[in-house]
């Protein structure tokens, strides 16, 4: 007899950095969720839909959990603790190259409570060691020693998006944890995040690389208009906005005589051009927006 079809949400927790978003691209097979070097990476919960003949599962990358300085990362926190009582099982992402420390037993004790919290047998978690590509077996190894101590797990997995270690198998892992049920989105789609919501994150994922250290929390994106180039079907015209808190973080972006910018353009206009499969003029400016991050008003204007 066949198996029958699951669907479902999982989501990845972990602490800033831990490689969640990579994980989920790699899983979607499909890039859905900016990545970068710089922490706090992730503002939105993006949905990534995995198809599969047996399941469809939707992963839900979500912000790192971290100890909020401004009302911007109050807002990610409550995403991430609104996703996690919504799924069917949850991965906290532990980095193969990194010790555990007091951020993963704080994000642990908080999966424990939402745990208890949802129902009697709670939500099932999974812990995944991140970045195997990293690091010798023997210290693969000893970070899933490490990690079976921080609370209780339905199962363990090392994975490495990057050389795609075990990523099949987290996959069929997740989905064990599904319950049975039909498609929830349509076959084609690898998200149901709004198509400028994705332009958005490229641009800001551009911006990200190459920036300095302080700039990252500081920038957000929003685009304006997307329509088609006037006179060719074969185009879209892009209108963004990037927002910084402060005027010297405008010359930062900008570089020397608009060098920067003109590179940042450059390379969100190529990922742009993969997702949208359409050739794109990008037009884009700087604003500042004084200390947006703890600005009630103005984080509802830029979407958070």
């Amino acid at each position: 007899m066949a198996e029958p079809h699951r669907s479902g949400f999982a989501c990845f927790v972990g602490r800033p950095n831990a490689g969640k978003s990579t994980l989920t691209n790699a899983l979607v097979g499909s890039k859905v969720a900016i990545t970068s070097s710089k922490p706090q990476t992730t503002r939105h919960a993006i949905r990534g839909i995995v198809h599969r003949e047996d399941a469809q599962l939707v992963i839900i990358d979500t912000p790192g959990l971290h100890r909020p300085r401004t009302l911007l990362g109050e807002r990610l926190n409550d995403i991430v603790h609104s996703t996690w009582s919504e799924v069917d099982v949850v991965g906290l992402c532990v980095p193969a190259n990194e010790k555990i420390g007091p951020g993963d037993r704080y994000i642990a004790a908080e999966l424990k409570k939402i745990a208890q919290r949802r129902n009697g047998s709670g939500t099932p978690v999974v812990g995944i060691v991140t970045k195997t590509d990293l690091v010798k077996p023997e210290q693969v190894a000893e970070q899933l020693l490490a990690l079976q101590e921080v609370m209780e797990f339905a199962e363990l997995i090392p994975v490495s998006a990057v050389d795609g270690f075990q990523v099949g198998a987290l996959s069929d892992l997740l989905v064990r944890h599904l319950p049975e049920g039909p498609q929830l989105y349509p076959g084609g789609e690898l998200t149901d995040e709004p198509e400028q919501t994705l332009v958005a994150e490229l641009i800001r994922e551009a911006a990200l690389e190459g920036v300095r250290d302080e700039l990252p929390h500081s920038i957000a994106v929003t685009v304006e208009e997307m329509l088609p180039h006037e006179g060719r079907d074969d185009m879209i015209d892009v209108h963004a906005f990037l927002y910084v808190e402060r005027p010297s973080q405008k010359g930062i972006i900008l570089g020397h005589k608009g060098e920067r910018l003109k590179d940042v353009g450059a390379r969100a206009r190529q990922q742009i051009e993969g997702l949208l499969g359409s050739k794109v003029y990008l037009d884009l400016h700087i604003k500042v927006a004084k200390e947006w991050q703890r600005d009630p008003r103005q984080l509802r204007r830029l979407g958070f």
